[in-house]
């Protein structure tokens, strides 16, 4: 069975950018929602039983049919929102450092462009979804809860949710505020640790 995992922060430590409100509705109904879901799907299928949700989200093709869509959209939901917790703190910082910095530098000529185009993907993407940074630094805009397991990639460094249930109660309609302000809580340590694995 697959379970909401804590925050590693309270629900108002976030208020600088994200709101304890939209805190509380994002982690214990909307992913709670993803994971009661996300059990019901994969009881329905015993030999489904036990995987990880990475074995489940990097082998969907074989997923059976009737349950497939289900797996889909909600473990990624629920892997989705697993990793987003993750790389937020409220100590955010300025960026990255080490070799992360410097092959972003490397791959986009500064860290500005890297943000500049990564906000660029987020502010275009149509609908819901997610915008993510792979292990070889490309920025990549996926819709509703894919991320890039389900293409047969690799876990993703750090993942944006432009979800409206993300930013609305905060920003309303003002999807740029909110991915603009979101760069404030990154938390950059997570992200090299995962750059260096």
């Amino acid at each position: 069975m697959f379970t909401l995992p804590d925050l590693p922060y309270e629900y108002n430590a976030l208020e600088l950018v994200i709101s304890e409100e939209i805190m509380r509705l994002h982690h214990t109904k909307h992913h709670q929602a993803y994971v009661d879901k996300l059990n019901a799907a994969v009881s329905q299928v015993p030999e489904l039983t036990g995987r990880s949700i990475i074995e489940l989200m990097k082998s969907l093709d074989q997923v059976p049919e009737s349950v497939r869509t289900a797996i889909r959209n909600q473990g990624g939901g629920h892997y989705n929102h697993s990793l987003f917790w993750t790389i937020m703190t409220p100590d955010g910082t300025e960026g990255p450092a080490g070799k992360l910095q410097e092959d972003i530098v490397a791959k986009y000529g500064s860290f500005d462009e890297f943000v500049a185009q990564f906000n660029q993907k987020a502010l275009t993407l149509f609908g819901s979804g997610w915008v993510w940074l792979t292990p070889d630094l490309e920025i990549l805009a996926q819709p509703n809860q894919d991320n890039p397991l389900m293409q047969g990639g690799e876990e993703p460094l750090m993942g944006l949710d432009v979800w409206e249930h993300a930013y609305y109660l905060d920003y309303k309609n003002k999807r740029d505020d909110y991915i603009q302000n979101w760069w404030k809580l990154v938390n950059w340590s997570v992200i090299e640790q995962r750059y260096g694995k």
